[in-house]
Parts: C-alpha cells; structure tokens; sequence
C-alpha cells in the first residue's frame, strides 16, 4: 500500500528541498561517502514518501542495508519477523503509532536500538518515546549527518537484552509505569528510593559500592555524606523487605550493597541487622 505524502512535512530536511522534482540526488552528492564498515540491516518507518525515500537513499550511500515500512500495521510485521541492528521510527505514522510500535517491540523482546524521530519538540512527547523503549530521538527538521552520528553511536553500544520489567524473585520495578511490585503487591516508593531499586535490580546478584550508587541514583557532582546511601537502603528494606519477610537488599560489609533473590528468612514486620 503506498502512503500518503504527510501534510506534516517541513519543506526542508537536511538541506534539502523536497518541493524539488528531484531533491534527493544533490543532496545526496552533498554527503561524505561512507568509511568502510560490515553490511548493517536497519529498518527505517516512515509514512512520508519523500522522507522515507531521502533516508533510504542517504542510508544506502552510508552503506547500510535499509528496508522502509510505511505504517506500524507493517513496521511490526517486520520486526517480528525479522532482525535489524538498529531502527528509524518515526513517531507520527499510522495506527499504530511509533510510540506503540516500540512498545510492543519491547514487549516481544525485540531489544535493536531505536532512533525515534518526531515533529513534535514537546518534553512530554520525548519522554514518552524514551520511556517506550527508544534509545535516542531527533526532532524533525534535522541533518543528515548527525542522524547518521546518531545512528553510528546507537549501533556501538552494548546490544543485549534489556527487559521491560526488572524483576529479581517476586520483587520488581516496571520503568515505564513506575509500578514496584513485591509479591505481586503494589508498594509506593519515592522518586530517589525509586532510581535506587532500579539501579540495584539492573545489576541484581552485583555488588555496588556506595560510590557507584551514589554516581548512579544521585549524580557526579553531588559532594555530600556517602551515608546517604545507607539511609536510602534502610528505606527500601522497611518497604521492601521487612514487611514480606524477606532480606533481598544484602550488605557486604566493607564494599556495598547487593540485591539478590532470597527467600523468607525471618518473621514478617522483622528485619536483617544493620543498616
């Protein structure tokens, strides 16, 4: 099915005209060839045919193997079946939209990077696309070339899976709704007790030092007491441990904290020692 031009469309990207007859080809000329690299098979969603096209081509030229979807009904049927090293999704195509396409991909374990591209330079539409599971986004009108750096950076990092929610025994934390859950109970957690959970179940079965936690959960900058951590530990086994009988948050002594899939090992409204 051929999609529709999308009345949305600026009448530039990247330098180029797309009111021209024939816009993509000088633009394209404009562009550094490619360094030589392994044949990456990216999928690129996009509903307006002139992008779609304009991206394909430059993609080509940078020596990607692209395949275009021009909907999400499409996008998802690729996806699932089959695998790409990176993906260019547009936000605003039709039903489903990017958003939705990149949470079911999330769902189905589907974990190729997503550059999310969107019309829309509102905070709200960029924080759901993150919180979908995209690893970057840009906001149309953009450069080429730093849709390209972009896409350089995403297919360097480290691909594997990434759960939608974290989960270590019967305890777990869902990223996108904020939801904690532990045996299968709903417990509320403050925004920082919240960032903790989250740092300790991404790396559950680890020991993290305060140093580590406190670079992570709080920031670089922050030059206050390393007790805090302790503080915040105490906080997540008075909500997360003791009232379930359970001793998931473990300290070792000396080094730092680790989070592990235990079992009952003392009376609910109990507790381990220390802090």
């Amino acid at each position: 099915m051929t999609a529709q031009p999308d009345q949305r469309s600026n009448a530039s990207w990247g330098g180029v005209n797309l009111r021209d007859p024939h816009p993509i080809g000088p633009a394209l000329e404009r562009l550094p060839d490619a360094p030589t690299l392994a044949a990456m098979r990216l999928l690129v969603v996009e509903d307006d045919t002139g992008m779609a096209s304009l991206l394909h081509r430059s993609l080509v030229k940078q020596g990607y193997v692209t395949v275009v979807a021009n909907d999400g009904t499409d996008a998802l049927w690729q996806l699932m079946e089959n695998n790409f090293d990176a993906v260019i999704l547009d936000a605003m195509i039709p039903a489903p939209n990017g958003f939705e396409v990149c949470r079911r991909m999330r769902q189905a374990g589907r974990w190729a990077p997503v550059l999310m591209l969107t019309a829309r330079d509102g905070v709200h539409d960029r924080v759901a696309g993150l919180d979908a599971g995209a690893d970057d986004y840009l906001t149309k009108p953009f450069a080429l070339a730093e849709l390209h750096a972009r896409l350089r950076s995403l297919t360097r990092r480290d691909a594997r899976e990434r759960p939608v929610v974290l989960q270590c025994g019967d305890l777990s934390l869902d990223p996108v709704s904020r939801l904690v859950c532990r045996a299968e109970e709903s417990v509320e957690l403050s925004p920082k007790e919240f960032g903790l959970l989250e740092e300790l179940l991404r790396h559950a079965g680890e020991v993290l030092t305060r140093t580590h936690l406190i670079e992570h959960v709080w920031d670089f900058a922050y030059d206050g007491d390393s007790n805090v951590v302790d503080v915040y530990i105490r906080y997540l086994r008075n909500k997360l441990d003791r009232p379930f009988g359970r001793g998931s948050v473990q300290t070792v002594r000396g080094v730092g904290y680790c989070l592990v899939d235990d079992r009952p090992i003392y009376p609910p409204d109990g507790g381990p020692q220390g802090t």
